[in-house]
């Protein structure tokens, strides 16, 4: 093998390569070759691609023909190379360039770096280069290392997934009680949901009767969704969660004494179980313990909650009991203000 050491020069070819050419330059049959080694918390690939058929697959992707860079190439690369560390999508960065010759043939040469929390226990690639789009017969050579352990094979048309590992179920359930609490503390929407439903709770037990039906709700459309029995498009999810908000917080501004009902939280917790099942569909669930990551992330969002509704109630509880006139427009004002959030995510989400 002969290595051409002129990053300039592959630029120069994938350009090329990307000019109008008979139909008999078409490589087929390309071949690539993928070399991956999972290290602490960082994983190497190197992958090499036979240059041509890179430059026809580039074509495709781009509407102008243009000097290719980088992040041409890193942002085709991530769409067409799925890799999941314990289930958790990770995408790469290009961290080098260049040129080799392999069988007398030019290879882009593509070394990507893709950083990682902690060394996982299992690892999944999916591989979809070229397959779908300029060359059905590719066929990829590949080659993953973690933890002294090697697993080969050649990646086809027919067969496209990779794995090797094999995930604990310790560290299924923390990774995905973690996953939860994390989804919950980020959702906004589902925190000022809650905290509009506090804003009509009066003791402990009609809190208890919301936060249960609530939870009830949303963990029946979580499974529906993460099982793949019922989906529903999810920009009508996300506007349907906004219009929840906008529901309960104008029942808070017009009705300071109402009394939100448990049928209320269930009906807006089937919506909002979509909505939390968002992340598990960007997720590759290790079929061995679906069961335990489901419930698992269904006992973190359920954690959230409890913290949140520990910390605000009190608070909701002491500022009702204040006499002060002002302190009186303290739960209106928020409302409103909930109520602003949630227009703003509905037109931002319906239109």
């Amino acid at each position: 093998m002969k290595k051409l050491w002129l990053p300039t020069l592959f630029f120069l070819l994938l350009f090329g390569s990307l000019l109008p050419a008979p139909s008999s330059a078409h490589t087929n049959n390309s071949e690539g070759f993928s070399n991956i080694v999972v290290k602490e918390k960082s994983l190497d690939y190197e992958l090499k691609l036979d240059l041509e058929e890179l430059g026809h697959a580039l074509n495709k992707t781009t509407e102008e023909k243009e000097l290719i860079n980088n992040k041409i190439v890193e942002q085709y690369i991530n769409s067409h190379i799925k890799l999941y560390a314990d289930s958790q999508q990770i995408e790469g960065s290009v961290e080098k360039t260049d040129i080799e010759m392999i069988k007398e043939r030019p290879f882009a040469v593509i070394n990507l770096a893709y950083n990682i929390d902690h060394k996982p226990e299992k690892l999944v690639m999916e591989y979809n280069m070229f397959m779908d789009d300029s060359d059905p017969s590719h066929a990829n050579f590949a080659t993953i290392k973690m933890d002294g352990k090697q697993q080969e094979k050649i990646l086809t048309f027919e067969s496209r997934e990779l794995e090797i590992g094999e995930v604990s179920l310790l560290q299924n359930v923390k990774q995905f009680v973690v996953l939860g609490l994390e989804h919950i503390f980020t959702g906004y929407d589902h925190i000022l949901f809650i905290i509009s439903l506090l804003f009509g709770a009066k003791t402990f037990r009609h809190i208890l009767s919301l936060v249960t039906a609530f939870t009830i709700a949303h963990s029946i459309t979580l499974a529906l969704a993460t099982f793949d029995i019922v989906q529903l498009p999810s920009r009508f999810v996300e506007s349907a969660i906004a219009l929840s908000i906008v529901y309960v917080a104008l029942m808070n501004i017009f009705n300071k004494d109402s009394k939100h009902q448990p049928w209320l939280a269930f009906a807006f917790g089937l919506i909002h179980g979509f909505g939390f099942a968002g992340i598990l569909s960007e997720m590759r669930l290790d079929t061995n313990h679906m069961a335990a990551s489901l419930l698992s992330f269904n006992i973190g969002i359920e954690i959230g909650q409890l913290i949140i509704v520990s910390l605000v109630y009190p608070l909701i509880l002491w500022i009702k009991k204040l006499t002060v006139k002002p302190i009186k427009w303290v739960i209106p004002g928020t409302s409103a203000a909930i109520l602003a959030f949630g227009l703003v995510w509905f037109i931002q989400r319906a239109f």
